[in-house]
């Protein structure tokens, strides 16, 4: 019998970052940014009827150009939507232990913050301001429907 299996690594993830993106760089100058993601999932306890929160570390790696950008966006507390691969590694810690870790390697990331005033984007208007606005330049103080 053979069956065939699609192999599938996909994740897709969003929360804010646990603290600010550490940039690094290969021997070759090939960039490479790591940071952790918080991600929340909030349920009702069946036993005590509490609703109570489960927060999930998912280590984050970047590489390239994409990696650089991040370091200059994104900061401790910065939500993101990461769509990337799982990637797992052993190596040995300082005292000799092996260890095994299981990271996202990003294939896409994308900030959920507005720019702040500044950065290429004029400051959000209130709607008080663009309703005056609209009124001084059409002469018309009511709208007659």
């Amino acid at each position: 019998m053979n069956i065939r299996i699609p192999e599938q690594n996909n994740v897709l993830i969003s929360g804010r970052l646990t603290r600010d993106p550490d940039m690094r760089y290969t021997q070759k100058g090939m960039g490479v940014c790591s940071f952790d993601v918080a991600v929340n999932r909030r349920y009702k306890d069946l036993a005590t009827g509490e609703w109570k929160d489960d927060t999930t570390y998912v280590p984050v790696t970047v590489w390239g150009p994409m990696g650089e950008k991040c370091k200059e966006r994104a900061k401790k507390g910065s939500p993101v939507y990461v769509e990337g691969r799982l990637s797992n590694a052993e190596y040995t810690d300082k005292t000799g232990q092996k260890r095994k870790v299981m990271r996202v390697v990003a294939k896409r990331v994308q900030f959920l913050a507005a720019a702040a005033p500044g950065e290429g984007q004029e400051a959000p208007e209130t709607a008080e301001a663009v309703s005056d606005k609209a009124a001084d330049a059409s002469g018309i103080d009511e709208v007659p429907f």
